[in-house]
């Protein structure tokens, strides 16, 4: 089954049933470089989960808008989406104004989703930095009455940072998901960006896949297991239970 990635403005997109986990990517292969395993992980255990990507993500060196919107939804289809949308910002000059915080605001409006995903505050990509002051604050915008904003008011319950950083730093997550059981989904979706991660890129080992790779090992390994991606909160964790920790 093809999924759309849907560009039409929030107030025009299809009806849709409430998503338990929106993903913010401020382009094209941010989320399935951060948490590509995750995302594959929770949709095989029943969760609804979607992909907002900010912009188009071009220009890049190898890249286009056609070429990546062909990528993205191979990546889209590898992962099994439930929703994949772009939100038409613009690619190397996204800011923080007041119409990009409504138009995100509105997409949690309508969308719904429980949690959200964005990109660690703490990066060398002015994009990445703006996307995340950007989600924050369209957070508390979502749930404002008297208002134009499509749909109902409405606030997720979370905000969550995945890591897909700029800056040589010491990674200190508050908590690292197991996806050893779904790499290979992860790695599929990442290469379907050719464009990105192939063309023009050093083949000489260790390659930039190489390196994804020993950062997922590194990951599991901390956690007694074989692959892991890290993940961080400024909101104190809520726990019904200690069974399912590992």
């Amino acid at each position: 089954m093809t999924i759309p990635i849907h560009t039409e403005s929030p107030a025009d997109l299809p009806a849709i049933e409430p998503l338990d986990m929106l993903v913010i990517a401020p382009h094209p292969d941010d989320a399935e470089l951060g948490m590509g395993g995750t995302i594959a992980k929770m949709i095989h255990e029943g969760m609804r989960v979607g992909v907002l990507d900010l912009t188009t993500g071009e220009p890049t060196p190898h890249g286009s808008e056609a070429i990546r919107r062909q990528e993205t939804s191979v990546a889209t289809e590898a992962l099994n989406l439930t929703w994949r949308g772009n939100a038409g910002l613009t690619n190397r000059k996204l800011v923080h104004t007041l119409d990009a915080r409504q138009l995100v605001a509105s997409y949690f409006r309508i969308l719904r989703p429980r949690w959200i995903f964005a990109p660690y505050w703490n990066d060398a990509h002015p994009d990445h930095v703006a996307a995340t002051d950007l989600i924050e604050a369209a957070r508390f915008w979502a749930k404002l009455s008297k208002t134009d904003m499509p749909g109902q008011r409405f606030h997720p319950e979370r905000i969550y940072y995945y890591f897909c950083i700029h800056l040589r730093i010491a990674v200190d997550p508050d908590w690292i998901v197991d996806i050893s059981d779904h790499w290979d989904a992860k790695l599929a979706s990442i290469l379907a960006y050719d464009s990105q991660f192939v063309q023009g890129r050093p083949t000489d080992p260790p390659t930039m896949i190489d390196q994804l790779h020993y950062e997922a090992a590194n990951w599991g390994r901390l956690i007694n297991r074989r692959y892991g991606e890290p993940f961080a909160t400024k909101e104190p964790l809520a726990m019904k239970s200690l069974r399912d920790l590992i």
